[in-house]
């Protein structure tokens, strides 16, 4: 079992060989014109070409060119090959390119054009109505093991950020040493969020009679879609702070609410590489699922 950061060559090669063999089974809302944004992280920053602003490790791109009325004009992505290109070679293939905001030119760089280290996509969309999610991570989980686990008397300190805080409780309750270890979680926490993913389906199912439902997992802990149109609210702002209050108040569901009442968040694409643990993201049917051996991309087989 492999549980590490996937390198420049591994990446690269998953996106040209492997991922384009799944396009045909991305959800019905991810399209080259249906999300309103794709977004990619790289691991090392890279210049744009505007002088004075700083490097991106993060950049979104818009699906659609815009009037001040926010009306279509033109597509970024005239199909989904295009967004493969863009995910291969992202300063090469910037659909940006006429503005002084897309990523330089390697080739008049010392760096070389940098390789997507997470592909996402936008929940709004032009195609259908915002799409709905949970987030539930496994590192979550773990902190709030570890702040169970040990006593906060001792181990709290008002001067600490909460990030700091939160490495001081996975290293003393023994989480950040546990399997994988130096990542902020362990593998039971990992497993808990699978659990967790399909206890939320079915809470979707029971509470809202829900048909269309999918639990993906995130490559650190899971996503969770509601389909399902609701012809009253359309599940607009205020359903979805309801949503969220359901899950997390009456079922103790922990997913972050942000996830789900933002509209202008991303989620990684369903079969993307989530390079950080060398793991396909992927729908999945059972919380038997086990990362550990099912989600292996090949160059890890």
């Amino acid at each position: 079992m492999t549980w590490r950061e996937a390198t420049r060559d591994e990446i690269y090669s998953y996106y040209d060989q492997e991922f384009p063999e799944y396009t045909d089974e991305l959800p019905a809302f991810i399209t080259a014109t249906g999300p309103k944004e794709f977004g990619l992280s790289f691991r090392d920053r890279h210049p744009i070409r505007k002088d004075g602003q700083p490097d991106r490790d993060f950049i979104r791109r818009a699906t659609w060119r815009t009037d001040s009325t926010g009306d279509q004009i033109s597509q970024n992505f005239d199909g989904f090959e295009e967004v493969l290109s863009f995910i291969r070679s992202p300063a090469r293939n910037d659909p940006f390119d006429d503005s002084e905001y897309a990523l330089a030119d390697p080739d008049l760089l010392v760096k070389s054009d940098p390789v997507s280290e997470g592909v996402y996509y936008g929940l709004d969309n032009w195609e259908r109505p915002w799409v709905i999610a949970v987030d539930i991570d496994a590192k979550d989980i773990a902190a709030a093991r570890a702040d169970r686990e040990l006593d906060e008397e001792t181990h709290s300190d008002a001067d600490q950020d909460e990030r700091s805080r939160e490495e001081m409780l996975l290293a003393e309750s023994g989480i950040h040493a546990a399997d994988p270890a130096g990542y902020p979680y362990a593998f039971e926490d990992l497993d808990r969020a699978l659990d967790y993913g399909f206890e939320t389906r079915e809470i979707f199912k029971d509470e809202f009679s829900a048909e269309d439902t999918m639990v993906v997992y995130s490559g650190q802990g899971v996503h969770v879609y509601l389909l399902d149109r609701d012809p009253e609210h359309d599940y607009d702002e205020s359903s979805r702070e309801v949503l969220n209050d359901l899950l997390i108040e009456r079922y103790g569901i922990p997913i972050d609410p942000v996830v789900t009442a933002d509209r202008s968040r991303l989620l990684r694409v369903p079969y993307s590489l989530h390079a950080e643990v060398c793991r396909v993201v992927q729908p999945i049917d059972s919380p038997a699922f086990d990362p550990r051996t099912d989600a292996l991309p090949r160059f890890l087989e």
